[in-house]
């Protein structure tokens, strides 16, 4: 018994020595009670009452980046609410990228943290993809780890309350600190992340912007700063950055602390990519605020402080043929259509919405569209454009007053429906013509097919819709939709053509 018993003693041992038993590694939350309360309970509130300030602004589905401040929750927390409010709560990351700068070491390159499981917070525990990050070190010398840049940095720690609020469950973090001025290292890091700056992933940058110079000096230097972030060329970033710093403005420390991770960030930038800022204060604009809420007598706004600018980007989302349309070109089309219904209920004729758009939008590309309403869940009316003669924005007014008075399927729509009408959009990008069912895609094409003066169209999500093969999606929409016969599309002419459906 001694011996069976030794036997499984030496085992628990082994098995310990082998990591089996190996307890996660937690980095804790260093700044809780410093950048933001400690209380979970007021944390939650504090978090939640920032966020809520900026419930009515835009959401996006189509997020790459934000640059978010990282000061104390009481002066920058209302910037930083701004930016993660931008974020759609439904949108899952596979991980998240964490970049900041670094306030303790200078480290002339990246120091990703590959040696903790978690990062702690009032809130929780939140897991680090610790196999990414053991990758990055991996790919490349410039990325290494060092224990000093993560142990008490903050600027990565205080995202961290306001991405469990907002999203719920926070996928893995990458955390990585940023600090050299050499361009060919940053280049380096930006080669590196680009692989993983997709559809998949998520990056934050953490930055704060002028330090400290009086107020008026803030607004004006970091006004030049926000507009190069916003222009996506690094090469003017860095030059307003450093025109700034000789500009002899006093006490101006830095007009960007996370200058490196941004400029890594818009290193990896293309065409593909709009960057809306969203907001700007500096720590005066808080101070002066709080003073006169409670009623305070002050000497007015401190005479240095911190900007804080909070930005968002915007992957684009383009077709074959280039066509792009942002979250707000979408949003505009929906409440054309809508005031298109309205005032046909009134009686009133199509508004002509062209002066509220901007001369570079797409709204006034020419292209086709459909216009499909529902109402709890069923067909209420489907009318749509295949020409490419009128700008988009007047073809989805008249398209949708067809699909709610004139399909002859359905009774006109009446006031009282209006609000349980959901709007659907399909814009439809610019026809190709294909000589063989090859060029088709399911799923992603639309088919037109044309003879004599029959012509029929199935749009690309009717395949969602159904279990039809390729040809049989074909032979359908000739058959049913052209009046051509089964086979009859073999003979005709076939065009695809892509939807973007919102």
């Amino acid at each position: 018994m001694r011996i069976i018993t030794t036997i499984i003693a030496a085992i628990i041992m082994m098995n310990s020595c082998n990591g089996q038993n190996k307890q996660p590694v937690v980095r804790p939350a260093t700044q809780a009670n410093r950048f933001y309360t400690g209380n979970p309970k007021e944390l939650r509130q504090e978090v939640d009452g920032f966020l809520a300030r900026h419930k009515k602004g835009a959401t996006y589905s189509n997020v790459a980046a934000l640059i978010v401040p990282h000061a104390g929750y009481y002066f920058s927390g209302n910037v930083a609410a701004s930016a993660y409010m931008s974020l759609d709560p439904k949108r899952t990351y596979k991980r998240i990228f964490l970049l900041g700068p670094s306030h303790q070491i200078w480290l002339d390159g990246a120091s990703v943290n590959t040696k903790v499981d978690f990062y702690a917070t009032p809130l929780g525990n939140v897991k680090v993809d610790r196999e990414t990050a053991q990758q990055l070190v991996e790919k490349n010398e410039v990325f290494s780890y060092k224990s000093a840049a993560h142990a008490q940095e903050h600027c990565l720690e205080v995202q961290l309350p306001f991405l469990q609020r907002r999203l719920g469950e926070v996928p893995p973090i990458v955390p990585i600190i940023i600090s050299t001025n050499n361009y060919e290292k940053l280049k380096r890091m930006a080669e590196v992340l680009k692989p993983y700056f997709n559809d998949d992933n998520l990056f934050i940058i953490s930055s704060d912007f002028s330090h400290y110079p009086k107020y008026e000096d803030a607004c004006e230097v970091d006004a030049r700063t926000g507009k190069a972030i916003e222009t996506g060329d690094v090469e003017q970033f860095i030059a307003t950055i450093e025109a700034n710093a000789r500009s002899g403005m006093r006490n101006l420390d830095t007009s960007a602390c996370g200058e490196f991770p941004i400029i890594t960030l818009m290193l990896m930038l293309d065409k593909r990519y709009d960057i809306k800022h969203l907001m700007y204060q500096n720590s005066g604009d808080i101070d002066n605020h709080e003073r006169l809420r409670v009623g305070e007598q002050g000497s007015g706004i401190q005479s240095r402080v911190v900007g804080y600018h909070s930005f968002v980007f915007l992957r684009q989302e383009k077709s074959e043929e280039g066509f792009v349309l942002n979250d707000e070109d979408k949003l505009q089309l929906k409440e054309i259509a809508l005031q298109s219904i309205k005032d046909g209920l009134e009686g009133k004729p199509v508004t002509d919405f062209s002066s509220q758009i901007s001369s570079s939008s797409p709204l006034h590309a020419k292209c086709g569209a459909f216009v499909s309403l529902h109402e709890h869940g069923h067909l209420r009316g489907c009318i749509g454009h295949f020409g490419e003669d009128v700008p988009l924005h007047e073809i989805v007014a008249e398209m949708a007053r067809a699909a709610a008075f004139e399909d002859p399927r359905f009774s006109p729509v009446r006031h009282e429906e209006l609000e349980d009408i959901n709007i659907e959009i399909s814009v439809l990008t610019p026809m190709r013509r294909i000589q063989s069912l090859d060029e088709f895609e399911l799923h992603r094409h639309g088919i037109y097919i044309r003879k004599g003066y029959r012509s029929g169209t199935f749009l690309p999500q009717v395949a969602d819709e159904v279990d039809w093969t390729k040809e049989e999606f074909v032979g359908h929409c000739s058959q049913d939709k052209a009046g051509l016969g089964w086979n009859g599309w073999r003979n005709a002419e076939l065009y695809v053509y892509e939807a973007i459906v919102f």
